[in-house]
């Protein structure tokens, strides 16, 4: 499937439609993904009306929206599905979606509130400069019924705080530690770790700089998967082209970059390859790693520390990310933690429902919960308080439905390096 916007039959509105007939035709005899997301079920309750009997091209233009609108672009169904490419069906259900949301983009902006949620770089800046005010408004009732109106965020909908002090600012300031072997590595961090968690950038850096690394942190922006919600392509084209710019630069000289967040690291190593085509991203996306995958490859390699002082807990309950199931490298972050002795890590493949802006919105809030729903169970009746994921947006989702924290496994994995202190 051609996902390239510099093609021209990227842009062909009637190939787009027949493609979409197609792949909806292939989809109702398979019914494989049935059970994953809201368009499945959008697809097949629709093509199973007596009016329509199974035939796509009855299906109505404001079926295929509601089919498209309800994609979050979790990626699962990819996965899934037996007729991706190389199969001659050249089936992509995710990047069809995506390619109908770009194409009314186009067309028909995102209303102005949808463009600013996911405006992430713009937003978390100015939210970090005031934060404790910003956080105690998102904790108020009569200011998240205004937001609800306003912005059109749900008014129940558990949001991350901000930091003050962002990762960013924090690693600027730090003392500089060099490696005394001279080894370095890059360090994507991510907008939500410098405006929401700053810990999970602390942490990784510990973990990297103890395993004989000095930590690089270049410039960097977002990494533009947000901007796929309101199909704004140029803006992905254009925080792609700097991150991927600015990147070559350290991986011409060598260095690997590691990245905590999945989705970030999915785009490195999958989208902006096939969005730009070019040597450039190809070479990039070759060096770059999810952290856990990362920090195993030195242990493949006998160079991982496993100076441990302290236990990282008896049973941790697992929820992996679906950006990092895309990925295909296997239960890094599990494989990680397993490492510290006494330690027990039982994974849960269950999508948590949030991705992104998609889940905060009024519209999608219920939906977003329900798909929720067999994770959070299985996260209750789980026989331990110690829950763990690497998408914190999938960890937002579990403790408003729990009231469980997650943590990052990078910050579990470095307190078991710590030396543990004496309670009083």
């Amino acid at each position: 499937m051609n996902f390239n916007p510099a093609t021209e039959s990227f842009w062909n509105e009637k190939a787009l439609q027949g493609n979409m007939e197609r792949i909806f035709d292939i989809c109702n005899g398979c019914r494989r993904c049935f059970n994953l997301c809201p368009s499945f079920s959008d697809l097949f309750n629709r093509l199973d009306v007596e009016a329509v009997d199974g035939d796509v091209k009855k299906l109505t233009p404001s079926d295929h929206q509601k089919i498209v609108d309800d994609c979050y672009y979790c990626k699962l169904c990819f996965n899934h599905c037996p007729y991706t490419p190389p199969h001659q069906y050249d089936l992509d259900f995710p990047r069809l979606m995506i390619q109908a949301k770009i194409q009314k983009a186009k067309k028909t902006p995102a209303p102005l509130k949808d463009r600013l949620l996911v405006d992430i770089d713009r937003m978390g800046k100015w939210a970090s400069l005031f934060a404790p005010l910003v956080n105690w408004g998102n904790r108020q009732r009569w200011a998240r019924i205004i937001m609800e109106k306003v912005m059109g965020i749900h008014r129940d909908r558990l949001l991350p705080p901000f930091s003050a002090q962002t990762f960013n600012r924090w690693f600027k300031r730090r003392e500089k530690h060099p490696s005394p072997s001279g080894q370095k590595v890059v360090f994507f961090y991510s907008c939500f770790v410098d405006y929401n968690d700053p810990g999970i950038g602390k942490a990784a850096v510990e973990v990297l700089e103890k395993n004989g690394f000095e930590v690089l942190v270049p410039s960097q922006q977002c990494c533009g998967m947000p901007f796929f919600d309101t199909g704004e392509i140029d803006r992905v084209l254009e925080k792609g082209t700097a991150n991927l710019n600015e990147m070559a630069k350290w991986v011409e000289q060598g260095y690997d970059i590691v990245i905590p967040m999945p989705t970030c690291s999915l785009m490195f190593k999958k989208e902006y390859p096939d969005l730009f085509q070019s040597e450039l991203s190809k070479r990039v996306a070759a060096k770059t790693y999810d952290l856990s995958e990362f920090l195993m490859k030195l242990h493949k390699a006998g160079k991982l520390s496993l100076d441990f002082k302290q236990m990282a807990g008896d049973k941790i309950a697992y929820q992996i990310p679906c950006h990092l199931r895309d990925q295909n490298i296997g239960y890094k972050s599990r494989d990680l933690l397993n490492l510290v002795p006494g330690t027990q890590v039982e994974v849960i493949e269950k999508c948590s429902g949030h991705d992104g802006t998609w889940g905060i919105k009024t519209e999608f809030f219920e939906p977003s919960m329900k798909i929720a729903g067999p994770l959070l169970r299985i996260v209750e009746a789980a026989k331990t308080e110690r829950v763990m994921t690497d998408c914190p947006l999938a960890g937002i989702q579990i403790q408003q439905g729990t009231g469980k924290k997650p943590r990052h496994p990078i910050e579990i994995f470095n307190e078991a390096y710590q030396e543990k202190r004496e309670s009083r």
